[in-house]
């Protein structure tokens, strides 16, 4: 008597997921790779390098300035390394604030020093440049006073999420699509966000609860 045709096993047509898990091995996708080391430098500058930012007569010679290389997000969730010059004294404290935004993926736009936008603020801010020292004076409708920024001891973050409103004015005018403050968007300054406390856990005050709120603005000074 013949002897009935074996079945073909199957397991070729099986998925290999299937076929792993039948043996008790099953095979998970890889983790994701980690993200790039937050960088930190810190180098002099000279007045060569600061172009048109500083002049003879600025509050702080160049010798006390630094140029910090900083680690930062954008807003697309692709790390790059921005540049920011501010003041020696507040050097530290300015990267213990960017290593927090780091690690918590607080998105900038871009973070270039205001020499490239020939020192002109208003260029600097249209292009939602985060940056520090600039030999300038405050922009107020008050007494003429050098702004925090002439001393590198402030730095404005993310210009156009982060408008000035002053006198009924918008700066920059890109801003006025975020004077409405009550929905959060990403980059936006707002009390006990991100932004807000990674500068006050190193003492600085933010500019957006003046009476004239300047959201882009941190200092020393207030």
């Amino acid at each position: 008597m013949p002897r009935p045709a074996r079945r073909r096993r199957r397991w070729a047509a099986l998925p290999l997921a299937l076929v792993l898990a039948g043996t008790g091995c099953v095979r998970r996708p890889p983790p994701p790779p980690a993200p790039p080391p937050f960088v930190h430098e810190v180098h002099p500058v000279t007045p060569a390098e600061l172009g048109p930012s500083w002049r003879p007569g600025c509050p702080v010679g160049a010798e006390r300035l630094r140029l910090l290389r900083l680690g930062h997000w954008d807003f697309d969730g692709r790390a790059h390394v921005g540049e920011l010059i501010v003041h020696e004294q507040v050097a530290a404290a300015v990267t213990t604030v960017f290593a927090s935004l780091y690690r918590q993926r607080f998105p900038i736009r871009r973070m270039t020093p205001v020499d490239r936008y020939g020192g002109d603020d208003d260029i600097s801010m249209a292009a939602d440049n985060t940056s520090g020292f600039n030999c300038r004076r405050a922009v107020t409708e008050g007494p003429v006073a050098w702004s925090r920024h002439a001393y590198g001891q402030a730095v404005d973050v993310n210009p156009v999420e982060n408008p000035y409103l002053l006198g009924g004015r918008v700066l920059p005018p890109a801003g006025a699509a975020y004077v409405d403050r009550s929905a959060y968007r990403p980059g936006m300054a707002v009390p006990d966000g991100v932004l807000v406390r990674a500068f006050a856990e190193v003492g600085w005050a933010w500019g957006g609860v003046w009476s004239d709120p300047d959201y882009q603005h941190f200092s020393t000074g207030g």
